[in-house]
């Protein structure tokens, strides 16, 4: 379809503004029973809204088409670029509206699938394309945009006071977002799971009511920050931190089943009431780590940038505020101990990246070889081996031994068909013998579909494997690295990393030696991490296997989806303005939506084995994955013979 094709946008149109509505309603239809979770009880707060959704959505779409001159299609982008009427207080009035829209009809219609499965996927979806698509295309575009932001965006770092909307900004975007995740977060309760977090030693601990005063005064502590602080680099490193920690800790609290039920107390009077109160707001969940005290030491450290001269008075009342949330009998030590934990890292989150950027170039360029007469063992394979040997370790384990052999057919299966894939898409003279992700995906459904055949338990076995593909992935990049596989496009100086090596890919393919490029793998397997924990926590909560299989293929559709969006590798394939592989992100998106609807059953309680069987097949598939990811004849021209050119 051409750019300006009737057609084509009528057809875009449809699709974004009623089939997708559509599809997502029927989503949360479909999943309704598999979603036991509470709902609020406010249709009017719901349906309330769900209108200014609604609102945001529409006026977004009408200031673009007037002042925009287009459409709000990013296949058929608007030719200005625009900061009037809501864009002129929002960067994404659009997005925003829409998520507002679907969580308000689901609170209003009680749906818990559309509230707790259907809107985080939704605003998943619209970050993963502001992230992978979009955003970096406006900047091509409109290179003026990161000079004119909006009225709601985060203080510049510039020297100067903060002005209105500096503060506002930071309440909006920051404060409430914290505000929202954090009451979610109480709403839905403890877990079935649970576990205290309080040490036998604690329990016994008297509470000290008159310190609830101390403990409440890191409300005004905190709020004074955006209110009133006098420095603009002081509020925007409170801000960022503030969203970064939001992000980190409302996690844990996902994944980490730790609460800390309030110790007892009597009396008290006022001190009391006031402490009764507010234990009454936060119930046990919430508590590890403790946003109380990760708050309190943001807010020290931004006073004392701000104004070093109260530094000390800063400094020690967040000692006093920290000390209170024992006394008063809110958290436990294990939860102060985790907020300290969480809140080092947040203070220089640029000097963490640097250390992990730093790791990923050395891993980059640590390419080593062994020749043996006509073959070579490349270094690299080993990654390979330690991802394959784990990942058949917890497929074999978590689905026992009456599937063992279904196992195994399954794993030789992703290993023939993420070289079969590769090698279709991307083999040449230059590259004999590549490797492709979705390739495995493939081979594995292939496997499991041929294990059911024979009698073993398909849904079980793609289960295992949504489980174990996150921690693959992870290993697995490694690999990616020292190859310059799946590298990046051009970076900043202080983003990106550099290759050396002329036999990496990057050199002998991609003429990009010695180039700052965007650390994809690394992305990569921050972002398994991330969904490996999560599926973790899903398996371990009994969650059915078709919920466990869909979560894993929507989570790394959607990572995939903005990896491939600073991906730099000229071998790949694009159609219709996306490469091939963010097409099939989107794939992997929608079929983890649709499996979500089927296959109800409740994953075995299996754990990780150390039997001989399960060993001896983790071990052997690590030597054959190192076998054919790392063992080659360089010398040969044959097809398959070599992995990587000879210096």
């Amino acid at each position: 379809m051409s750019e300006g094709s009737p057609a084509g946008k009528v057809l875009y149109g449809l699709v974004f503004v009623v089939v997708l509505p559509v599809a997502l309603a029927a989503w949360a239809r479909g999943t309704g029973s598999l979603v036991p979770l509470p709902v609020p009880a406010a249709p009017r707060l719901g349906a309330g809204i769900a209108g200014l959704g609604f609102l945001l959505v529409l006026s977004g779409m009408v200031t673009l088409r007037i002042w925009g001159k287009g459409l709000p299609m990013n296949a058929y982008p608007p030719k200005a670029y625009v900061r009037r009427g809501p864009y002129r207080w929002l960067r994404h009035p659009i997005y925003l509206g829409f998520g507002l829209l679907v969580a308000g009809a689901s609170i209003a219609g009680g749906s818990a699938s559309g509230l707790w499965l259907v809107t985080p996927v939704t605003a998943l979806g619209m970050v993963a394309l502001v992230l992978g698509y979009e955003g970096p295309r406006l900047r091509e575009r409109f290179p003026e945009a990161a000079s004119r932001p909006p009225i709601l965006a985060l203080p510049p770092d510039i020297p100067g006071r903060p002005g209105l909307a500096d503060r506002a900004s930071v309440l909006v975007l920051v404060l409430l977002p914290w505000l929202v995740a954090y009451e979610a977060v109480v709403f839905l309760g403890a877990p079935p799971d649970a576990v205290e977090a309080f040490l036998p030693f604690e329990r016994s601990w008297p509470v000290l009511v008159w310190t609830e005063w101390i403990y409440a005064s890191v409300y005004p502590f905190v709020l004074l920050v955006p209110l009133s602080i006098g420095s603009r680099p002081a509020l925007r490193w409170f801000a960022l931190r503030g969203l970064l920690a939001t992000g980190v800790v409302t996690f844990l609290y996902l994944v980490i089943p730790l609460v800390a039920p309030p110790r007892p107390f009597i009396g008290g009077g006022l001190a009391g009431e006031v402490l009764a109160w507010e234990r009454s707001m936060a119930h046990t969940v919430a508590a590890f780590p403790s946003f109380h005290l990760v708050w309190t030491l943001l807010a020290a450290e931004a006073w004392s940038r701000a104004h070093p001269k109260i530094r000390v008075p800063a400094w020690t009342l967040a000692l006093f505020i920290a000390v209170s949330c024992v006394t008063t009998g809110m958290h436990a030590l294990a939860d102060l101990a985790a907020a300290v934990v969480v809140w080092l890292p947040l203070r220089a989150p640029r000097r963490v990246w640097e250390g992990l950027r730093w790791c990923a170039e050395g891993v980059a360029n640590s390419w080593w070889e062994l020749r043996m007469g006509p073959l070579r063992l490349l270094g690299y394979g080993l990654f390979a081996g330690i991802a394959g040997g784990i990942g058949a370790w917890i497929i074999a384990s978590l689905v026992g031994p009456r599937e063992y052999w279904g196992a195994v057919l399954l794993l030789v299966c992703a290993l023939l068909g993420s070289g079969l894939w590769a090698q279709k898409l991307e083999g040449s003279s230059a590259l004999s013998r590549p490797f492709g992700y979705f390739g495995s995906l493939v081979g594995a459904t292939g496997g499991a579909v041929l294990g059911g055949l024979v009698g073993y338990d398909t849904s079980l076995l793609f289960a295992a494997v949504a489980l174990s593909a996150p921690f693959i992935q992870a290993i697995g990049r490694l690999r990616c690295l020292v190859q310059g596989c799946c590298h990046g496009s051009r970076a900043p100086e202080w983003l990106g990393i550099r290759y050396h090596d002329s036999r990496s890919r990057v050199s002998s393919i991609g003429g990009l030696q010695g180039v700052p490029l965007h650390p994809t793998p690394l992305y990569s397997l921050l972002a398994n991490l991330v969904i490996g924990v999560f599926m973790v926590r899903l398996w371990t909560l009994g969650t059915p296997e078709g919920v466990i299989i869909g979560a894993y293929l929507i989570l790394a559709g959607l990572g995939r989806f903005v990896e491939e969006g600073y991906r730099g590798e000229p071998q790949t394939p694009w159609l219709l303005g996306l490469r091939l592989y963010q097409w099939l992100a989107v794939v992997l998106v929608v079929v983890g939506a649709l499996v979500t609807t089927v296959a109800r059953t409740p994953v075995p309680g299996h754990g990780l084995s150390s039997s001989a069987p399960v060993l001896g097949l983790a071990v052997g598939f690590g030597i054959l994955c190192t076998l054919a990811m790392g063992l080659d004849f360089p010398r040969s021209r044959r097809r398959f013979a070599r992995l990587a050119p000879v210096e």
